[in-house]
């Protein structure tokens, strides 16, 4: 059996307990963040399942690199895995593949690719939305100078970061606050670009076939 076909055998077998992985990360992860009054039985539950959760894709990773056999190569074309591993911001964005896992199993895609880049970029917004407004608010809440004193400000400053509006009537003061919303902004920009991007050419595809059936017909006697 060659590497890549161990490679690709593993990457079936993972992907979807990898994606339920990346739920359970984002819900202990939120239970910490919103409830602090919880006993400290129950938050250190949550933090052995987001522990649990990393170690998961820290394994997947190693597990990945060592069949891949590419070495430094590996982690230049699978950079996106690199920044699921690194940063815990991106790791519930994992979430997204599960949709490409079943298709793998039951066959043919329903949507148009135009469509599926833009439940894509929608799904992925939401789940960085959330992810980014619990991070910016576990660090923000009780800093000083701080205006983010709820959950629901912080949702309201993850609404206008990612759709690049930028209101400023809400912004973080820390530094790992800041450092989350340039973050957030670039995922921003990108997935505003997926989406306008795929509603453009499909807008273009879209005229081009009418004009093409146009010219086929065309008027009479000719």
């Amino acid at each position: 059996m060659t590497e890549d076909s161990r490679l690709l055998r593993w990457e079936q077998r993972t992907e979807m307990p990898l994606a339920l992985a990346s739920l359970a990360f984002l819900a202990g992860y939120a239970v910490h963040v919103l409830a602090p009054g919880l006993p400290d039985g129950w938050r250190s539950l949550c933090r052995a399942v987001t522990l649990s959760a990393w170690a998961l894709f820290v394994v997947d990773y190693g597990v990945r690199w060592r069949l891949s056999g590419q070495r430094l190569g590996f982690v230049r074309r699978h950079w996106l895995d690199t920044l699921f591993v690194l940063l815990p911001l991106l790791r519930p964005l994992r979430v997204v593949r599960l949709y490409e896992a079943v298709l793998r199993r039951h066959g043919e895609p329903r949507l148009s690719l135009y469509a599926r880049v833009i439940v894509y970029a929608g799904v992925s917004t939401l789940l960085l939305g959330f992810a980014g407004a619990l991070a910016v608010y576990d660090q923000e809440r009780g800093a000083p100078g701080a205006d983010m004193r709820t959950f629901g400000d912080a949702v309201w400053w993850a609404c206008s970061t990612l759709t690049t509006v930028g209101y400023g009537d809400v912004v973080p003061v820390t530094p790992l606050g800041r450092t989350i919303a340039v973050g957030m902004m670039a995922c921003g920009l990108a997935l505003l670009g997926a989406v306008t991007g795929s509603f453009s050419s499909w807008l273009i595809q879209v005229f081009s076939r009418e004009d093409t059936y146009r010219n086929e017909d065309g008027p009479p006697g000719k």
